[in-house]
């Protein structure tokens, strides 16, 4: 199978989605484009206090993102793959559950007019987890500002991005439950998403192995 032009990889916080981009992008030899969320000035502020500090944090994150993607329009002929570790709807899913109803229609107000000029991705990867897997992996990458994240809201946060791609129907979608597997340190584990990935298929498939990481 042609492995299609633009694969946006996606999920909730700690699942894994920058990890498998980087080495998709080494493997597939593509073009990497990662979300900037170091660069937001406000997220620090926004897990000490999220309700003063909501909407500041998702202004930022929506116009950062908006201004990759129009660069990710003009890139070079001889790109075969591009890879992403997002895609720029998500934006709307941090907005919603993280914004009040008066800062959500400014929000949307926003996000209507720069999502015109927005492409979607040939293929998306949801990967999916429950949360306290989630919880796991966040603990277990030590982000210092990380630590003010609850289970509660990683859990409102997983609900969110299930039910979205439940409905999901833009482009070819690959589900790829994470929970029993580990494509970092795991070759074999590695090498199933890969054929996955390269096996011909339509609409929404799912890999959904049953096994204990080693």
């Amino acid at each position: 199978m042609k492995i299609p032009y633009h694969i946006a990889i996606e999920g909730t916080i700690g699942v894994g989605k920058t990890s498998l981009s980087k080495i998709l992008g080494e493997r597939l030899e593509a073009k990497l484009v990662l979300e900037e969320f170091e660069e937001n000035p406000f997220l620090v502020d926004f897990y000490k206090d999220s309700e003063r500090f909501a909407f500041q944090t998702q202004l930022f994150f929506l116009l950062s993102r908006y201004r990759q993607q129009q660069q990710l329009q003009q890139t070079d002929l001889f790109t075969k793959t591009l890879i992403s570790d997002y895609m720029f709807v998500k934006d709307r899913l941090f907005a919603a559950l993280n914004l009040n109803d008066k800062e959500m229609s400014l929000y949307n107000a926003v996000a209507r007019i720069l999502e015109k000029n927005v492409i979607s991705p040939d293929m998306v990867i949801f990967l999916q987890s429950d949360t306290d897997r989630l919880m796991q992996n966040i603990k277990l990458r030590g982000r210092e500002y990380e630590k003010l994240i609850d289970w509660k809201y990683i859990d409102a946060l997983n609900q969110m991005y299930n039910e979205y791609f439940f409905k999901f129907d833009i482009c070819p979608l690959l589900i790829i439950n994470t929970n029993d597997i580990d494509f970092v340190k795991n070759k074999n584990d590695l090498e199933e998403i890969i054929e996955f990935i390269r096996t011909p298929g339509e609409g929404t498939r799912y890999f959904n192995p049953i096994k204990s990481i080693q």
